[in-house]
């Protein structure tokens, strides 16, 4: 199946246990910070927010674009959505992605989830948050040094994660540091440079549609957030109908494996519910995934939302 590798996702039997164990700690620690600091500034107007960017980002990261050399890659969104709702916010998104991912579509291993977690919803979100805060300082806060900001931001943000992901191979035993490194570096740095065209682009929306969301990091309150929670979500699910035709080449992490031929380690845990993004019981398998798509989308959209109101600080009246 297309999806079974061809993710940045890390497969369970690519790193040790005792370095896995060590990730389940540091993504603890990680959420435990994002559930105090985002109890604390969320606003009742971002809920929606949350849902869409999350919705919009699990959709994209299920359409790979061509890179180079026989290689492809997708959004990781950590930027994007740390951009658009803060930081400590955005750790809660990226989570919400990874751990549909992981549980319903293994995509990802389970044991080693916590590297994905802290990879992709911490060091990829706040490394691109503070690219973009300091690219944006240089630049100028109009709406091109916005955008040139966000291009750094999302192109950092895969760097981090996929540096990240080489040192944690080379603990594990799995590849050297000396290969790995380059080799990771130099595969996601055409990666970054996709993330960081979509992340504008997505961005270029937002400022000419609905320029108060990045001013404020909330939307309109009452019916303007309403609206803009059912057309975000409309537009996440239009992106959903794009996955069947998606780029089947291997993406960043699975053709570093290859190369340095360890791709033989990965060893998935049984089968998810929407394994391999396929619908059960659907023979056409473009409509299969169309459908595992679509209803990922509105499960990581219900989670973060649910999420978001849960989180809502209580004022007093």
């Amino acid at each position: 199946m297309r999806f079974s590798l061809e993710t940045m996702h890390i497969p369970d039997g690519f790193l040790s246990s005792a370095v896995a164990v060590l990730g389940w700690g540091l993504a603890v620690l990680l959420l435990g910070a994002a559930l105090r600091q985002t109890r604390r500034q969320l606003g009742e107007r971002q809920v929606p927010v949350m849902g869409v960017l999350a919705a919009f980002i699990f959709a994209a990261q299920a359409v790979n674009f061509p890179v180079a050399a026989g290689t492809s890659g997708h959004l990781i969104g950590a930027a994007l959505a740390a951009i658009t709702l803060g930081p400590w916010a955005a750790v809660l998104v990226m989570t919400a992605v990874v751990a549909v991912q992981a549980l319903l579509f293994q995509d990802g291993g389970l044991i080693v989830m916590g590297w994905n977690l802290v990879n992709m919803a911490g060091l990829a979100v706040l490394g691109g948050y503070a690219s973009y805060r300091g690219v944006l300082r240089l630049v100028g806060g109009h709406r091109g040094g916005r955008l040139a900001a966000a291009f750094a931001a999302a192109w950092v943000s895969v760097e981090v994660g996929a540096l990240a992901t080489a040192v944690e191979l080379a603990a594990s035993g799995t590849t050297t540091l000396s290969f790995g490194l380059p080799a990771m570096a130099s595969v996601h740095a055409l990666i970054g440079l996709g993330e960081g065209v979509i992340t504008i682009g997505a961005l270029a929306l937002l400022l000419t549609a609905r320029p108060e969301i990045l001013r404020e990091a909330e939307t309109s309150p009452g019916q303007g957030a309403a609206h803009f929670a059912v057309g975000g979500l409309l537009l996440a699910l239009v992106v959903a109908l794009a996955s069947p035709w998606a780029a089947t080449s291997p993406d960043g992490l699975n053709a570093v494996a290859e190369a340095l031929e360890f791709s033989h380690q990965a060893r998935p845990l049984g089968s998810g519910l929407f394994a391999g993004y396929q619908l059960p019981g659907l023979t056409h398998p473009a409509a299969a995934t169309i459908l595992a798509v679509g209803l990922g989308t509105l499960i990581v959209f219900s989670v973060a939302v649910l999420a978001g109101r849960g989180l809502r600080p209580r004022t007093a009246k």
